[in-house]
């Protein structure tokens, strides 16, 4: 089942990229192509390490593959201080959401911290108008090739700034306009959910969903805090919460396995987890089980029952899709169309969506999978 230069493969007869996705942990920020960039930082007089896309595309995937979140953070600087004017901020979201069409995305959720793109004078509101013209354009463009997609804001505070409360009241601002949820995004060891308890307990006031970056650079005690403090009905990454499941036995094929009180409650009321396989090998977040997508627990949680998704986190940093992402499981999993599927399903389960809407797109999955 080998993979194509374009991340795809076929499965049963069926390309992966043909069939209807979910994403739902997907960084604007993270999602450039190295040409765009290279074009606005010419613009901006931004220096950039390399002058070909290709290079460049080379230059972001070395830099991230680190092993260390902290270092892979840093190579947002380039990517963010090209996305500095409402035109530049257009753009990279409208190719943002075409390029979520060409790998078959129906629904997708982009996450990003508007804090972070008011450096060339745009007011937080402006700067997510200009992102949410850019994705309805896209959006309208798709519809008139024939390819429905909806797109929503995930707007994100930075963990480590003293912003939360402001933007939680800009998605708040933003409801029925284009924003979908909040998340917090930045540094996750030593900035807990709880130090932004103020922006949480006003979005559980509004009946505003978040998600939280949690269970990626820190463990446990960063699940919990976005569980209680956060309130949260995803968890953007989550991996670490198979720190709390223990591997006890095997019988035959089965594994026998005692959970923690923390992995219990995450399984059994069905809280996403918003799994990135590459993103999660480089930034070292499964450094305790190994170094290769094969050592991800990802099959231990998926044959234990979470609620796992796939996502790809930062296309541009991980050189990935949600297609490549897939495949890259399926390949080294041994996973068949049902599983695809099952992965899809969660994803539309967990959207941030109106129930109707999110049974209509468990309806589009099931038709694009043939069932």
């Amino acid at each position: 089942m080998p993979i194509d230069q374009n991340g795809d493969t076929t499965i049963e007869g069926v390309s992966l990229r043909s069939l209807p996705k979910v994403s739902l942990h997907d960084h604007l920020d993270g999602g450039l192509r190295p040409a765009t960039i290279i074009e606005l930082a010419d613009a901006a007089g931004v220096a950039v390490p390399e002058r070909d896309a290709a290079a460049l595309g080379d230059w972001f995937a070395r830099q991230a593959d680190s092993g260390s979140l902290v270092e892979y953070l840093k190579t947002f600087d380039l990517t963010i201080a090209v996305m500095q004017t409402r035109a530049g901020l257009t753009r990279v979201a409208r190719e943002f959401v075409e390029d979520l069409v060409a790998d078959g995305v129906v629904y997708g959720e982009v996450r990003w911290a508007p804090e972070q793109h008011v450096a060339g004078g745009l007011s937080l509101d402006e700067a997510v108008a200009a992102v949410q013209d850019g994705i309805e354009q896209a959006e309208d463009a798709a519809a008139s090739a024939g390819h429905d997609i909806r797109v929503g804001q995930l707007i994100s505070a930075m963990r480590h700034t003293d912003r939360s409360l402001q933007i939680a009241k800009l998605a708040v601002s933003w409801r029925d306009r284009g924003a979908v949820g909040f998340d917090i995004a930045g540094p996750e060891d030593g900035f807990p959910p709880a130090r932004l308890r103020e922006a949480f307990d006003y979005l559980a006031g509004q009946f505003f969903p978040a998600t939280v970056h949690a269970g990626e650079a820190a463990g446990l005690d960063s699940i919990r805090s976005a569980l209680l403090d956060g309130r949260a009905l995803r968890l953007g990454h989550g991996v670490r919460i198979a720190e709390d499941v223990d591997v006890v036995g095997e019988d035959g094929d089965e594994v026998q396995v005692r959970f923690g009180d923390l992995a219990r409650w995450v399984r059994d009321r069905e809280i996403p987890l918003e799994l990135s396989p590459s993103s999660n090998l480089q930034t070292g977040a499964i450094a305790a089980w190994g170094t290769t997508v094969a050592d991800h627990p990802f099959d231990l949680l998926y044959q234990l029952g979470f609620a796992v998704t796939v996502n790809v986190d930062n296309r541009t940093m991980s050189r990935t899709s949600l297609t490549r992402e897939l495949a890259l499981l399926a390949e080294t999993f041994d996973y068949g169309l049902d599983d695809l599927e099952a992965f899809q399903l969660n994803a539309a389960a967990g959207a941030f969506l109106p129930i109707e809407e999110r049974e209509e797109l468990i309806d589009i999955i099931a038709a694009g999978f043939g069932r």
